[in-house]
């Protein structure tokens, strides 16, 4: 697998995780309807910032596993490709549906961006899911760890503004489409699910060995 390759099926699998609504986008929607547009974009910042301390302890976490104990790295990627298609399949199998989502009091878009920081780290699945996803594709035959690292959390940055931020500059109408469609919500988690299945599957058959 080339590197270019590589960051495709990256961003496939970050974005198919994004978009399904979950309590990020439920977050960001609820600061939206209550304070408007800026109070919705200061949670998607914070969102991010959370997204940076993930990706930087998923980082560390695989370069020293690579440092101690590189023949462990194989076993990783399985089990890591395991929990990424258990989650594809849950998200498969799942009625996704986003609720009516209740009104926040009016607070200071510091206050926002740090709930939503919080939100991030408080999200003990975005642990597990880090942990899962490097080892796929934080390589080494693809140079330095610290530039892919950057590059990945850029990535990661660019679709939460994406999705996030545009919800946030949309949320009324979001919100109708989410609150008022949940056949809508549930083929997009569906979708996300068969789109991580595959994922996972096309990483270990490309990553076994390459280590």
């Amino acid at each position: 697998m080339t590197y270019s390759e590589n960051l495709w099926l990256f961003f496939l699998l970050v974005s198919g995780i994004i978009i399904v609504p979950g309590m990020d986008m439920v977050f960001v929607l609820a600061s939206s309807l209550s304070g408007g547009r800026k109070a919705g974009l200061s949670a998607t910042f914070g969102i991010m910032a959370g997204g940076l301390i993930h990706t930087l302890y998923a980082a560390l976490g695989v370069g020293m596993l690579l440092h101690f104990a590189p023949k462990l790295f194989n076993v990783l990627l399985v089990l890591g490709a395991v929990y990424v298609a258990y989650i594809g399949w849950r998200l498969f199998r799942s009625s996704i549906v986003v609720d009516a989502v209740d009104s926040l009091d009016r607070r200071g878009l510091v206050t926002r961006f740090r709930q939503g920081a919080l939100t991030s780290l408080m999200n003990p699945k975005a642990y597990l899911f880090m942990l899962a996803v490097f080892p796929q594709f934080l390589r080494p035959e693809f140079g330095p760890l610290w530039r892919q690292t950057i590059v990945m959390l850029l990535m990661i940055w660019v679709t939460q503004l994406a999705v996030y931020g545009g919800l946030a500059l949309a949320a009324a109408r979001s919100r109708d489409a989410l609150i008022g469609n949940p056949a809508a919500t549930r083929f997009i988690g569906r979708a996300a699910g068969v789109l991580l299945v595959a994922i996972a599957v096309v990483t270990v058959w490309k990553g076994w060995g390459s280590v």
